[in-house]
């Protein structure tokens, strides 16, 4: 009946638009109601070969040529029922306020498309149908990047997740709390989570002295290199499973626009995307609320400015960006997991950026960041709806792979970058660089395209054609992930006499300061002979928490303004710098200080308990990647009748560990590590 409704609206529109746009010639209700059918079936005909063919321009184009051939089954339609001869022009404007006035009505109706898509995967399944037909429940696990235990138990109170919150009063889900690593980023939470190790992942991006290379995760190259060094061959995934957009693979035999396997042609399926794209309408409404988060943005960004209030610049190519991961990227998600769902897939795992994209610039608790969580909340009911037509029952798992934590950016607040106060801390000169941070959101948009472009299909050729250009030895790079991409990659081609003195990094509140030039870790005496006053000075500095340092007669220490801690034996000198940084601080930084790629000295931003905010070195107003508050907080909304936890659930390979055995729990195979599991 819905959809029968959304037909009628969209005929009473092309009826209406008839009497308003010159050359479209609509003579009565029932002629509109005959074109939208005929649409209909033009749509169900035509675009899946249109697809097919122009599947390549349509991503390239971020879906305007989807308009244009939605216009063209517009023009074919409205001649084939009365002959009017419309114009192009006129049908250009009938198709996007169609397209408009559909996607409001059907999200009025509570109508997404995903019948029309489900069809087509049942139609793409055929040949499997039974194959998965089983009592035993398969897994969906949702990652929402981001989102904080405490944040998402404000949204439920709030409204703003209402499936979510359905589920926590009926009694079939609960929240459990978790605790992530050092450092609290998706590089290695994802590490930990899906292939059971994120050892030697200090930071997003890191320094590897002994080799010389600045790694990213957000790097093709790099996130395959960082799933070759921590996969044993037991991911989470590892039994039949599937991955959908997220940073690592967790050994699934098959994975969908997941970094560290774009390259990987036995495993990597762009294929996959084809049901999502035969939609019809599918494309070019993804385009028209793309266009509605833009401006939902703008006037977000507008309004802060007015109001006052803290933030950060957020103009240029950002709403496009911003649109990319909170609009394409979760209707791709969520349509590769629809299919797995159809198929029976014993365990699917998807990363949604939207959030955590939106956290980061407007803040966690912005009235548009909250608006994403309900988008994507939405998503779960979409999930849920799909369910009956599954060939096995399924559990739905919402977890998150770290939180965030509020706090105006270090240069807004003392005037100057990590950088700038560094280089004018080191005495005698030197070449400090900070190599530009390589955007999450750049880097999985060129990882996509890689894969489409490695595909050995006709539009996986045309693909790699289109993109020739952009391509380099880490893949497609677009934006400004271009030039920071060759700015990492000469810093890796340099000789050792013409490295940086001193390269600088940030990580969310964590920064990272190496000195490539002398090989191995140094300590704190040696630095203080090359850079005398160096570490007192950022000790000392006011919006700086505390820096971690090896000192050849004290092992590692933890230096602040007012005192010292001694990892070795937790003795404190003055005040505790690390006191207000969690009960576990002292734990996660003796591991970081064992990770051969530890950076000689490691920064934290200061941290203001009262108003749980934290300092961070990125361009932020919610950010990650160090100690302190909400950022450490992570969540899993799972099944009830899944047992306790035996003991607190700290560090992201704990977790993973967590989430096997519930899995064995409901009866699901999983791959074991060589190292049995207790």
């Amino acid at each position: 009946m819905r959809v029968l409704a959304l037909g009628l609206i969209q005929a009473l529109t092309l009826w209406g638009a008839a009497a308003i746009i010159p050359g479209i010639d609509v003579p009565s209700f029932a002629a509109a109601l005959v074109v939208v059918i005929v649409l209909a079936i033009f749509g169900s005909l035509i675009w899946p070969l249109i697809t097919r063919l122009l599947l390549p321009l349509t991503v390239l184009t971020f879906g305007l040529l989807s308009l244009v051939a939605t216009t063209a089954m517009v023009w074919l339609s409205l001649d084939v029922v009365d002959h009017s001869q419309p114009t192009v022009l006129g049908s250009f404007f009938v198709a996007v306020l169609m397209t408009v006035v559909s996607t409001i009505a059907g999200t009025l109706l509570d109508v997404d498309g995903d019948a029309y898509h489900l069809r087509v995967v049942r139609r793409r399944m055929r040949k499997s149908r039974g194959t998965n037909e089983t009592d035993v429940p398969g897994v969906i696990f949702f990652e929402i990047d981001g989102l904080g235990e405490q944040i998402l138990r404000e949204a439920v109170e709030s409204g703003h997740v209402p499936t979510i919150a359905r589920w926590l009063a009926d009694g079939s889900h609960r929240i459990v709390g978790w605790e992530c690593d050092l450092s609290s980023q998706t590089g290695a939470s994802q590490a930990g989570l899906l292939l059971g190790s994120n050892e030697n992942m200090p930071a997003f991006r890191w320094y590897e002295k002994e080799r010389g290379v600045l790694m990213v995760s957000s790097s093709v190259a790099d996130t395959a290199e960082m799933e070759r060094r921590a996969s044993t061959g037991s991911g989470l995934l590892a039994v039949e499973g599937t991955s959908r957009g997220n940073l690592l693979s967790g050994d699934a035999p098959r994975a969908s626009a997941t970094l560290s396997v774009v390259r990987d042609k036995q495993r990597s399926h762009s294929s996959e995307f084809f049901a999502f794209f035969s939609d019809p309408s599918g494309m070019t409404r993804t385009l028209v609320l793309s266009v509605h988060d833009m401006i939902r943005e703008k006037l977000a960004y507008w309004r802060q400015i007015r109001s006052g209030e803290e933030h950060v610049h957020r103009g240029g190519v950002y709403p496009l960006l911003r649109a990319a991961m909170t609009v394409v990227m979760r209707e791709l998600n969520t349509a590769t997991l629809l299919a797995d769902i159809v198929e029976g897939v014993p365990v699917s795992y998807s990363t949604y950026v939207g959030y955590d994209e939106v956290a980061h610039h407007s803040g966690i608790r912005a009235p548009d960041a909250l608006t994403v969580l309900k988008g994507l909340d939405r998503q779960l009911l979409r999930l849920e709806r799909a369910l009956p037509q599954a060939p096995r029952p399924y559990e739905i798992v919402v977890l998150s792979d770290h939180g965030q934590s509020q706090g105006r950016p270090f240069r807004q607040r003392c005037g100057k970058t990590l950088e700038e106060v560094v280089e004018q801390a080191c005495s005698g000169g030197g070449a400090v660089s900070a190599p530009p941070a390589v955007a999450e959101s750049w880097g999985e948009i060129g990882g996509w395209l890689t894969e489409l472009g490695n595909d050995d299909s006709a539009g996986g050729r045309m693909m790699a054609r289109a993109t020739r250009s952009l391509v380099g030895d880490d893949g497609v790079a677009l934006g400004p992930g271009r030039e920071a991409q060759e700015q990492h990659q000469a810093i890796t081609n340099a000789a050792d006499s013409e490295r940086p003195e001193v390269i600088v990094l940030a990580s969310g509140c964590l920064g990272l300061i190496s000195f490539p030039r002398t090989p191995g870790r140094l300590t704190l005496e040696e630095i203080e002979r090359q850079h005398p006053g160096l570490v007192a000075s950022l000790a000392a500095h006011p919006d700086i928490g505390w820096v971690m340092v090896r000192s050849e007669a004290e092992g590692a220490v933890v230096l602040g303004a007012q005192g010292s801690y001694r990892l070795s034996d937790e003795s404190v000198n003055g005040i505790n710098p690390i006191a207000h940084f969690g009960a576990n601080a002292a734990d996660h930084l003796r591991r970081h200080d064992s990770f051969s790629h530890c950076p000689d000295l490691l920064v934290s931003g200061a941290y203001l308990p009262d108003e749980d905010e934290i300092v961070p070195f990125e361009e932020f107003m919610g950010s990650h990647g160090g100690l302190g508050g909400a950022q450490m907080h992570p969540f899993a909304v799972v099944p009830s009748s899944w047992s306790e936890a035996a003991e607190p659930i700290v560090g992201a390979a704990t977790m993973h560990h967590q989430l096997k055995r519930w899995m064995v729990e409901g009866g699901l195979p999983i791959a074991h590590a060589p190292a049995a599991l207790n």
